[in-house]
């Protein structure tokens, strides 16, 4: 199986300039984990939920809430997002994918066009979530 028939192609992403707050907000509202960031169409990076939270204070959004927190909140996410990306293309096989993510130790894979544009996404909960209906599949046809 080609990670083209599990990927996410609905993407989520921000421009290099968008704020912190930004982030904020998409991982609030989405319930996601991962967000792809852009120069104009090129991916230049990705923010995870955990590089947010290193970098925003524990009070945002509280009452004990700083002007300082909310400076925090203005930063840039080029400035948190990580560079170095492991991407793929969409004709890559699951078990390549797998091996992708265990080699580099990652959680998300964007997949790319040949001019690195994302044109989709695919994270471990992706694959679990396909190992594990494969694997009721086949209990239960052992059942039968």
């Amino acid at each position: 199986m080609n990670i083209n028939k599990i990927m996410q192609r609905n993407l989520i992403t921000l421009e290099l300039d968008d704020s912190l707050e930004s982030a904020k907000n998409l991982f609030d509202q989405h319930n996601i984990h991962h967000i792809l960031i852009k120069d104009k169409t090129t991916l230049t990076g990705i923010i995870t939920d955990r590089d947010l939270w290193k970098n925003l204070s524990p009070t945002i959004g509280t009452r004990k809430e700083t002007p300082q927190d909310s400076f925090i909140l203005n930063k840039k996410v080029h400035l948190i997002m990580a560079r170095d990306l492991i991407t793929t293309t969409e004709d890559v096989s699951l078990s390549e994918a797998v091996l992708l993510f265990h080699d580099h130790k990652i959680s998300c894979l964007p997949v790319v066009d040949e001019n690195k544009c994302a044109i989709g996404v695919i994270t471990w909960r992706d694959i679990i979530k396909v190992i594990a209906e494969q694997y009721r599949r086949k209990n239960q046809d052992n059942v039968k």
